[in-house]
């Protein structure tokens, strides 16, 4: 077997197709809930806390031997904490709002018990009959 062939083979299995269009989809949601946050959720957040912008907040810290300022940005870090999770809150929000969606599994009627159990009930009836 060739490795195009065997590639081919691995390729079309249903596992790596149904992967990649989730991995798509999941990269377009991405883009959808970022734009939420930061385009959303982060502007009138800013204003609440008193137009604040975390990404400003910085240490000087001095210069390289280069004469470049050395700047310890804390304020991104904290910005990108606050990021992932306003994005983890949203995503949360969407997942349950989809599994809610979905319909519960149709309930199975149990299955018939064993012809030795039958059998069982009925001689129990009987000698109930009897005594």
């Amino acid at each position: 077997m060739s490795i195009a062939s065997e590639f081919k083979e691995f390729a079309m299995k249903g596992n790596v197709v149904d992967l990649a269009v989730g991995v798509i989809i999941g990269a377009a949601f991405g883009k959808i809930v970022s734009s939420l946050v930061g385009d959303i959720i982060m502007p009138p957040l800013g204003e609440i806390i008193g137009g604040m912008n975390f990404s400003d907040l910085a240490v000087h810290l001095g210069k390289d031997p280069s004469g470049k300022d050395v700047i310890l940005k804390y304020g991104a870090f904290l910005q990108a904490i606050l990021d992932f999770l306003l994005i983890a809150f949203v995503l949360f929000i969407a997942i349950k709002g989809i599994n809610r969606l979905k319909k519960p599994p149709p309930v199975e009627a149990p299955p018939p018990p064993p012809k030795s159990e039958l059998l069982l009930e009925q001689i129990r009836d009987l000698l109930a009959k009897r005594g």
